[in-house]
């Protein structure tokens, strides 16, 4: 199937592993210009060239800290011309309320949640200005089914499908669509690290891990390759009529008893 995507340009953050990497190159092999955003330069530079070796696009990076204003402005100044942007950069620690302070709790959702908010906020009014524009924010199932010990998370994510419904639902009048995208379990190396917590505090081994995703449907979690195309999808016109939506991908968990 054509997207039609080809010329356009994407930001993705967080876009150097995992659901962002992925992302990035599902995009790039659709012919989108795809710009890199993540904190350190040298896996940037790695999977810039991942993405050259399998896509002919433009390929740009930028190493920055997008829990600060400076970050989030050097973004903005470099790629506010960007079609598409893809929020996805984000840690928030595992744990229940005794367990997260209130300085890790609000060091996870500098990142993750008011990051989020100030991408869109200064990518909104530039897209805006142009009448057109689309904003996929990766949030997570943490938002759906509440979890008392992942409650930063659980919280921050909540936040962040409301924050995406409410923008979406207004932003098509200034021809700019929002839509999100709510992932399961991922194999990436932040599910390991919430693996390793709750493997130690199940089994008092961190290493054990592993039994901890037989139960998940197909006993494996999802490939960041079975997110990104929903990222292409959604960030194309023919989603055109799509905003103010999140989409779940989670293999059916928010629903298993």
């Amino acid at each position: 199937m054509d997207l039609k995507l080809a010329g356009r340009k994407a930001v993705i953050t967080g876009g150097s592993k995992g659901i962002g990497f992925a992302a990035a190159l599902a995009l790039a092999k659709e012919g989108v210009d795809v710009a890199l955003i993540s904190r350190a330069q040298g896996a940037l530079d790695e999977a810039a060239a991942k993405i050259r070796g399998q896509a002919n696009v433009g390929v740009e990076t930028l190493a920055a800290d997008l829990a600060t204003k400076a970050g989030i402005a050097s973004a903005i100044d470099r790629f506010g011309d960007a079609d598409i942007l893809v929020n996805n950069a984000g840690a928030i620690p595992g744990g229940n309320i005794l367990e997260v302070d209130g300085d890790r709790w609000r060091q996870a959702w500098d990142l993750k949640v008011f990051g989020y908010v100030d991408m869109c906020r200064g990518f909104f009014e530039k897209m805006s200005a142009r009448g057109k524009g689309v904003i996929v924010n990766i949030i997570g199932l943490a938002g759906e089914r509440l979890d008392h010990k992942y409650i930063a998370g659980t919280a921050g994510n909540a936040s962040l499908i409301a924050f995406t419904r409410a923008l979406g639902a207004g932003s098509i009048d200034k021809g700019v669509r929002v839509v999100g995208i709510n992932p399961g379990p991922v194999a990436t190396d932040r599910l390991v690290t919430l693996m390793k917590k709750r493997a130690t505090d199940a089994f008092g081994d961190p290493e054990r891990w592993p039994e901890l995703t037989k139960q998940m449907p197909y006993g494996r979690p999802a490939h960041p390759e079975e997110i990104a195309p929903a990222v292409c999808f959604l960030a194309s016109d023919l989603s055109a009529y799509t905003t103010g939506v999140v989409l779940t991908i989670d293999g059916g968990i928010a629903f298993r008893g």
